[in-house]
């Protein structure tokens, strides 16, 4: 009910109280308010008068405080526990701070003493319960439609996220198709003894264009895979140095075209670990691209692995740009940028990082990032578990 003083209806109250002439009392007070309509019921038991507020039935419930052997805060925090609706006033026998502010925080609107009550006193007490009321219907009902349209929207946030997986699953795909016949007539024209020397540089662009273009798909279709949980690995017994000289091997042309000097220490016993070759591969290729890519020319890249009892740490530094404190828990968010900086072109689509994350996590380990900041350069660590305890027999 939303309390308007226009309308003329009778405004129902209930009286709980469990002595008869007390209710007879304060029945006689309404009644004799100038004015307005009122309709008025007595419940004398606990039981019955938290039934009544329960089913909603009155406009304005009068509570005495002494209710047998049970109080009006009893009935009170009954009615909150129970999400009860209606304005409540606590009628008490005298006026002590204590009541009233257990009253307050049970959720009673008003409270009164009864050895000052009159009409008038009464009546402005109801109308401002009935207004009190009013206002949290009403605020309720906002809540409520702002939660719908806030459900609303993240559903429809939900579904263009989901859109999006498929538009980029289906980009890559589509764009990835072209691709085969390009770099096949890149090969003829390569071995075709008509080109000539004229035709060497457009091939040069053309075919480093082509790479380009290549790792940008890739990249594509592992960010689909990241976002649909469909990354694919296959694990078992692996020689993580393997897969380590095969990044270097990888990254090699990266790192020669960006003019870092490049320190390697991979042991040269194996290290077993539970793996997919291919993707360590992968995840160890994009930290050391990553790294030559964001130091400049003569600046240091290294590579090291670092051994304990119990996992592996696959450590990749650099000289380069550094990353902003700011940055740094967000560096393995997908299309994240790690640096602003550096140029559109040699920034990537902010994939790689993301997908060292993922990886890392698949094979059961965890990967930081760590930076002291603009300029300074960063480190990367890769965590990983041994494949068995015997892998701990040499441990330094």
């Amino acid at each position: 009910m939303t309390f308007n003083p226009k309308v003329d209806e009778p405004i129902r109250i209930l009286l709980i109280d469990d002595d008869e002439d007390d209710y007879i009392l304060s029945r006689d007070l309404i009644m004799n308010i100038p004015g307005a309509r009122y309709t008025v019921a007595w419940e004398s038991n606990f039981e019955d008068a938290l039934s009544a507020i329960c089913r909603n039935e009155f406009d304005v419930y009068l509570i005495d405080f002494r209710l047998g052997a049970k109080t009006g805060l009893d009935l009170l925090r009954e009615k909150q526990d129970r999400q009860c609706p209606g304005p409540v006033i606590l009628l008490t026998g005298e006026g002590h701070p204590e009541i009233d502010h257990a009253a307050e925080i049970a959720g009673a609107d008003d409270f009164l003493e009864k050895s000052r009550l009159d009409s008038i006193l009464l009546e402005r007490s109801i109308r401002y319960a009935l207004r009190q009321q009013a206002h949290k219907e009403e605020l309720e009902k906002k809540v409520a439609e702002r939660t719908e349209e806030l459900a609303s929207a993240n559903a429809r946030l939900v579904e263009a996220d989901r859109r999006k997986d498929e538009f980029l699953a289906t980009l890559a795909h589509e764009l990835r198709n072209p691709l085969a016949p390009i770099r096949n007539s890149l090969e003829i024209m390569k071995l075709s003894s008509s080109s000539g020397a004229a035709m060497e540089k457009p091939l040069r662009v053309v075919e480093r264009q082509t790479k380009h273009m290549v790792r940008l798909i890739d990249d594509l279709l592992d960010a689909s895979r990241i976002t649909r949980n469909n990354l694919q690995i296959e694990l078992e017994p692996t020689d993580l140095c393997e897969s380590l000289r095969a990044a270097v091997e990888t990254s090699e042309p990266h790192i020669v075209a960006a003019g870092v000097i490049f320190h390697c220490h991979i042991p040269e016993e194996p290290i077993q670990v539970s793996g997919d070759q291919v993707r360590l591969c992968q995840l160890f290729t994009n930290l050391l691209t990553n790294a030559a890519k964001y130091t400049d020319r003569d600046g240091t890249v290294r590579l090291t692995v670092e051994k304990s009892c119990s996992h592996v740490v696959v450590r990749v530094t650099d000289t380069g740009v550094g990353i902003a404190p700011e940055m740094l828990p967000d560096v393995f968010h997908l299309f994240s940028q790690v640096n602003q900086t550096v140029k559109r072109s040699q920034g990537g689509l902010g994939i790689g990082l993301a997908l060292v994350k993922r990886l890392t996590e698949m094979h059961g380990g965890a990967v930081t990032a760590r930076s002291d900041g603009i300029g300074r350069g960063a480190e990367f660590n890769v965590t990983l578990p041994f494949l068995d305890e015997s892998s701990c027999n040499s441990c330094g």
